[in-house]
């Protein structure tokens, strides 16, 4: 039987093929996440506030994916290596926990007050956009882990489909303001992002893919 586990040289070449996912990663969450923020502040939508803050642990989660995969570039150790799985796996699981907190807790004041947000063409165009870049690096992610038996990889190929799913949920409910003035529609949208999140944070937590294939 042929041994699946890739030589050292392999493995190096796998490493800095994650390594370019993860800068990628991180360059595009800091300007999803700075124009979502501007944005979702300027129309006072919360859904499209919940999918920047998303962005923002989705690029934290790369720099510390960015430090993990580093450190087992420059000295190979299995042990230390887990040790930096783990670690880096339950801070995804955590970060989603407390942004699911946020956001259901920010949805739940917008509906209660009855804040009406203001239509945003940029937020649907940058919701537009993230669906296909989340998409596309969550599969790359997703291989990428596979390739590499990571944990942690595995966990941030999690935070990114979470992402897809946000930029969904946010997408639909911002356009469902924009075209029929349903203003609830996004904090509605808001509080089904919480239900997501969790579970995903569930999962990067407990190290559990329930998202083969998707």
């Amino acid at each position: 039987m042929t041994d699946p586990t890739p030589t050292q040289p392999a493995r190096t070449k796998l490493l800095g093929d994650a390594l370019r996912l993860e800068y990628l990663t991180v360059a595009w969450s800091v300007i999803e996440a700075g124009v979502g923020i501007a944005v979702a502040r300027a129309s006072g939508s919360v859904a499209l506030m919940g999918f920047a803050l998303d962005s923002l642990i989705e690029g934290a989660s790369g720099g510390v994916l960015i430090w993990r995969l580093q450190a087992e570039r420059r000295a190979f150790d299995a042990a230390a290596t887990e040790r930096l799985d783990r670690t880096a796996h339950r801070f995804v699981g955590v970060s989603l926990f407390l942004l699911a907190a946020y956001v259901a807790g920010d949805a739940a004041w917008t509906l209660w007050w009855q804040e009406r947000p203001q239509p945003s063409l940029v937020g649907i165009a940058l919701t537009s956009i993230a669906l296909v870049a989340m998409w596309w690096l969550g599969r790359a992610k997703r291989r990428a882990a596979a390739a590499l038996a990571s944990r942690a990889l595995e966990a941030d190929a999690f935070q990114a489909t979470a992402c897809f799913w946000l930029s969904l949920i946010a997408l639909v409910s911002i356009a469902l303001n924009a075209g029929f003035g349903w203003w609830w529609a996004d904090p509605v949208g808001a509080l089904a992002m919480t239900v997501f999140i969790v579970r995903e944070g569930l999962e990067a937590w407990r190290g559990e893919d329930r998202c083969t294939g998707c």
